[in-house]
């Protein structure tokens, strides 16, 4: 196995931080550090918090930032090792059992025994499970990049738990093993990143494995930055107040309280409407944006002039985006 890369972006905290700036991540010093820490100490980082804070976008993010490529694992239930590890190119293989088909009378009238005639079909056998007619899939491909991959393993918790066992000989040793070719190694290991929405409880030796890493809703400060980095034509004004509405609207009783996706596509939903201040008819307006489910929309409609007087009386749109 090769040593890990190291490209200047991952020399130290700070350079993590950098390199996400410049491709538009806002990080955190949590975050940052977690990354620093699974690359050189080889472990993967288990991501978990709500749907929508970015858990998915970091991982897409790094690789972007480090010019690694990047290997995406998206987990359902009954995932299994075809999809995740490899399978067998079946369709090439019958088509070089017609063409054994038609030679192997040639290949047996060589043998002058039923014995060795066996021996060279068994041959061709072995031959059709080789790797010529083996078709990798993420786990396998980010084991096979000789200049390093960000493995995404994401929605983790979607999977069943038997996925999680096919996971722990490549979370710990970066290979996987075929039976009919045998172990493979990485060639450079994988930056690996695992994401979950906490559906369900994930196995202890999964975790164990892990560096773990919860991201959350960010505060007033950081969802600032985030905005100011995805939608940067969004007027100054504007944004402390859009900030200082979904702050409030997330202490509410709703179900689901928006994420910094659902912010960062008002934000540019507000710009599309040519909008400078927000005003009760806007927000009204524009509320599924935001809000996912009815319950919660009809649930803030007798809320809606509170919390937008609220916004606008706000303060912090006059101050700098300061440190989170």
């Amino acid at each position: 196995m090769k040593h890990a890369v190291n490209p200047p972006g991952l020399a130290s905290i700070d350079a993590i931080t950098a390199a996400l700036a410049e491709v538009g991540y806002i990080s955190t010093r949590q975050i940052s550090t977690a990354l620093y820490l699974a690359h050189h100490l080889r472990k993967p980082v288990l991501i978990e918090g709500p749907a929508g804070v970015g858990k998915t976008d970091l991982a897409v993010s790094v690789a972007k930032a480090l010019g690694f490529a990047l290997l995406r694992l998206q987990c359902y239930e009954g995932l299994d090792d075809s999809k995740a590890l490899y399978e067998w190119k079946y369709g090439k293989q019958l088509l070089y059992t017609q063409i054994l088909k038609e030679k192997i009378g040639h290949l047996v009238d060589a043998s002058d025994s039923l014995q060795g005639a066996f021996g060279k079909l068994a041959g061709f056998q072995d031959l059709f499970f080789s790797r010529d007619f083996l078709e990798p899939r993420p786990l396998l491909q980010a084991m096979e990049q000789p200049g390093g991959s960000v493995l995404l393993i994401d929605e983790v918790d979607k999977s069943e738990e038997s996925f999680e066992a096919l996971l722990l000989e490549v979370l710990a040793d970066y290979q996987v093993t075929i039976p009919e070719i045998g172990t493979i190694r990485a060639q450079v290991p994988p930056l690996v990143v695992l994401t979950s929405n906490n559906t369900r409880e994930l196995g202890d030796a999964l975790k164990r494995r892990c560096l773990h890493l919860h991201i959350g809703f960010p505060n007033a400060g950081l969802e600032r930055r985030v905005l100011r980095a995805r939608v940067p034509d969004i007027a100054e004004l504007l944004l402390g107040q859009l900030v200082s509405f979904v702050q409030s609207l997330r202490e509410e009783n709703i179900r689901k309280a928006p994420s910094i996706a659902e912010s960062v596509d008002w934000a540019r939903t507000l710009l599309l409407l040519h909008a400078q201040v927000l005003d009760e008819s806007l927000v009204r307006d524009t509320l599924n944006v935001l809000l996912k489910r009815e319950s919660d929309i009809q649930e803030m409609q007798g809320r809606l002039a509170a919390l937008t007087q609220a916004a606008l009386a706000e303060p912090n749109a006059a101050q700098p985006i300061g440190a989170y």
